[in-house]
């Protein structure tokens, strides 16, 4: 054997055995989790959880770890879980179809935590009649549920998104942004909402309690990790009853525990519980687990997709409102069955009404 010949074949030797140990350690199990949220009344159990020991609980049950990232800015968080940064992240419905699922990531929503009854809302500066919406510059979370509220808003007063004009503004600038002479109108969700209510000018002329069960608020993982790492789903539905349950218990600690909720969403206890009070939120499994299979559920997602094509928010590409399918509760599917990219998943609910995780 030739020299060239021994240095051929120990590279070959070499690179078999680095692509077996890549094979390896791609097979292992996945130990290290982590789930994004951002600041509103129906993920603020998610901080409080991981402050309190309560992730750590329930990750050290099922031998992983689970890091909870706090976003101030909503859309960051999905776009980082869209680019894989995370493996979970607190979701609307409509962002959860708009965004991951539209851009190709294969997306289970693991829990549905609740929909908004009037957390989301259109305020006026200075009008209390919506239809006077019409003309106004309106400020919101561009392509966002805000858009879509202010859609169907517009649909009560026959006007449409030309009679309007849209202006793109981060959640995070928002309450600052109404405060300046030139914005007049704000499409937005609490705590954002109570904070410009604040305002004397400030005049609520339209809300989701108007459209109810239509903005859900979801926990959403990535499909491939969830199939290959069910304890990662486990987890994440223990932690979150469990501190459902300490939110709602009676006496001193139900309370500390929204204190604690409170304060950190930068509002005080009654402005929480007036935030809790217009949110239908699922605290018990089986609850959540009906809804997630009920028929409001698919009706709601046919209206989202036909506002999502219309925006072209489907999917580069997108040649009809069918792009992106949609798996149901019941595994029936809306769109297109060879392209599922959003899937609405009662198991791990289904096991925690049971007493099986």
């Amino acid at each position: 054997m030739n020299k060239l010949t021994s240095f051929l074949r120990s590279v070959a030797v070499a690179s078999a055995l680095t692509a077996a140990l890549a094979s390896a350690a791609y097979a292992a199990p996945k130990k290290d989790f982590k789930i994004a949220w951002s600041i509103y009344v129906g993920w603020m159990p998610w901080g409080y959880a991981a402050d309190t020991g309560i992730v750590k609980k329930w990750a050290d049950k099922y031998g992983i770890t689970i890091e909870v990232k706090q976003f101030n800015d909503y859309v960051e968080s999905i776009n980082q879980y869209t680019a894989g940064a995370y493996d979970a992240v607190t979701i609307t419905n409509m962002d959860a179809l708009s965004i991951p699922a539209a851009g190709g990531v294969d997306t289970t929503a693991v829990i549905m935590g609740d929909f908004s009854n009037g957390n989301d809302a259109i305020i006026l500066k200075g009008k209390s009649d919506l239809a006077a919406i019409k003309g106004q510059k309106i400020n919101l979370v561009e392509f966002s549920v805000s858009h879509y509220l202010l859609a169907r808003a517009l649909e009560t007063k026959k006007l449409a998104e030309k009679d309007v004009k849209v202006v793109n503004t981060s959640d995070a600038d928002l309450a600052a942004a109404y405060k300046t002479p030139e914005v007049t109108a704000v499409v937005t969700w609490n705590p954002i909402v109570s904070e410009i209510l604040g305002a004397k000018d400030a005049k609520k002329v339209f809300d989701s309690s108007q459209i109810p069960g239509e903005i859900m608020d979801l926990m959403v993982a990535n499909t491939a990790v969830v199939k290959e790492n069910p304890d990662f789903a486990k987890a994440l539905v223990g932690i979150w009853y469990e501190t459902i349950a300490k939110m709602n218990a009676a006496g001193a600690d139900g309370k500390a525990a929204k204190e604690a909720m409170a304060k950190a969403s930068g509002t005080d206890l009654a402005g929480f519980d007036s935030q809790l009070a217009s949110t239908k939120l699922f605290d018990k499994p089986a609850d959540a687990e009906a809804f997630t299979k009920s028929k409001t559920v698919g009706t709601t997602m046919d209206r989202v997709r036909k506002f999502l094509f219309e925006k072209e928010l489907l999917g580069k590409g997108a040649k009809s409102v069918d792009a992106v399918g949609i798996e149901l509760g019941d595994k029936s599917v809306l769109g297109d069955k060879a392209n599922v990219k959003l899937r609405f998943d009662a198991t791990y609910m289904d096991a925690a009404a049971k007493g099986k995780l």
